[in-house]
């Protein structure tokens, strides 16, 4: 197996509590160009210890393709907006394959912006981090 080239394809995996956190990092991620698109998947059922006990929770999937050099900034993002205590950790797995097309579209709609004094997107505070903070998960069912 190769090492993971900048310019390789990636593919990022994460979870988030709330529709609109969800939302919120997508569009930091997306508007900064670190990312070429977030597919949000509602209804994602995770069962996770946390502080000794056995927990379940309704979660979004979030799948964010990116390409290798975006990773640590992508990371980056996703631990700043997201507001669980301890985000997932993000994963991220090269892309072996894919269309030619497509390739080129997320190569062209990661790299910066060009214009002048463009100001950064990703500096701006997400939606929710405007509001007070959530707790860091749902109400945990002990099992």
């Amino acid at each position: 197996m190769r090492a993971v080239a900048k310019s390789d394809l990636m593919v990022v995996v994460t979870s988030v509590g709330t529709e609109e956190q969800a939302l919120d990092v997508a569009h930091a991620l997306v508007r900064s160009r670190r990312a070429a698109c977030v597919n949000i998947i509602p209804n994602v059922h995770s069962v996770y210890r946390w502080k000794g006990r056995v927990c379940d929770d309704g979660e979004m999937l979030l799948i964010v393709k990116t390409r290798a050099a975006n990773f640590d900034a992508v990371r980056e993002t996703i631990h700043k907006v997201n507001t669980y205590e301890l985000p997932e950790e993000v994963l991220g797995y090269r892309v072996d394959w894919a269309s030619p097309g497509f390739s080129s579209w997320i190569e062209k709609m990661t790299v910066a912006s060009r214009r002048a004094g463009a100001k950064s997107v990703a500096a701006r505070k997400p939606r929710a981090a405007a509001r007070a903070v959530r707790p860091a998960r749902k109400r945990a069912r002990a099992r």
